[in-house]
């Protein structure tokens, strides 16, 4: 089989990680107990788990003039990434995000760094990359007005477009038109979709409420979908020993963007991804902990 071509425009980071026995409150001082450094960065972490379960992967994004830049291109490389179109701005630091995990949970501060040095002018710069592209992958870690250019030049091109939108902000009704697939989280698409956080909603009235092909994660629940205008499709999620859920959803992202751009049906791009994410959560690490592909599909087979 061929492999799709995947571009992913997105965030490049450093993830420093700190592993904690308890969760500090305001003003006081803890003892954690496991510190590490990975890189990551939601364009970043999902150009990996693409990478790994079988496609063939092309990064747009910014880094810094630092040493952190360097270890993420040379992980990046490792993967058999195409980093050419990464670019190095001058005196601005690499995106940082700092993680606490506690509890096999996660709160996650991110500083984007050269992130916010992407801009429009440079997707449309790259407008051939695009062309050649059998899927484009989006996040919101990267300023928005360069998320809005990129759907709407892979529009232009008639390339397919998913939409992973976080961080969750309001997206114009003519933009969400324009995406191929989106995957928020269920807070993710509240947002997204307007709605006020007093007034309650269920999932099924959430999804209910967007019109158009939409795949909604749930963590250890799996996942939710529908196409414009079908009934609402729960897939389950797999019973793991969870290590460390940093990056289960760019996993998740990687995974469905592989299946899909190689034409297969929602249902199995779901099922495959539901998969690959739940593999994901039993390593430390959001890249350190993305399974590759054969390890999906032995596990898929052990859960039939």
């Amino acid at each position: 089989m061929t492999k799709p071509k995947i571009t992913i425009i997105g965030s490049m980071n450093i993830d420093m990680v700190t592993e904690t026995e308890i969760m500090p409150n305001q003003g006081e001082t803890i003892f954690g107990s496991v510190f590490s450094s990975f890189t990551g960065g939601k364009g970043a972490n999902q150009a990996v788990a693409c990478a790994r379960l079988g496609a063939q992967v092309t990064m747009i994004g910014c880094v810094g003039e630092d040493h952190f830049a360097k270890q993420l291109m040379e992980d990046l490389e490792k993967e058999g990434i195409d980093t050419t179109y990464v670019k190095t701005v001058p005196h601005i630091s690499t995106g940082i995000a700092t993680i606490t995990i506690c509890d096999n949970d996660n709160r996650i501060i991110v500083i984007p760094g050269a992130n916010h040095s992407l801009h429009p002018n440079d997707i449309l710069d790259l407008k051939e990359v695009i062309a050649n592209s059998d899927m484009v992958l989006l996040q919101q870690e990267i300023p928005f007005a360069t998320v809005e250019t990129a759907i709407r030049l892979a529009n232009e091109l008639d390339i397919p477009v998913m939409l992973n939108p976080a961080p969750a902000i309001k997206l114009p009704k003519e933009l969400l038109e324009q995406v191929h697939m989106i995957t928020p989280n269920e807070f993710e698409l509240a947002i997204l979709l307007g709605v006020d956080d007093k007034q309650e909603q269920t999932y099924e009235q959430l999804l209910e409420l967007y019109p158009h092909r939409i795949v909604m994660t749930g963590g250890s629940k799996g996942a939710f979908y529908k196409t414009a205008g079908s009934e609402i499709v729960h897939e389950q999620g797999k019973k793991v020993e969870a290590v460390d859920t940093t990056g289960a959803g760019d996993t998740f992202n990687g995974a469905l963007a592989v299946k899909l751009s190689e034409g297969a049906s929602l249902d199995e791009a779901v099922k495959f991804a539901v998969a690959a994410s739940a593999l994901s959560v039993t390593k430390l690490g959001a890249q350190s902990g993305m399974p590759l592909r054969p390890d999906v599909e032995r596990f898929m087979e052990t859960q039939s």
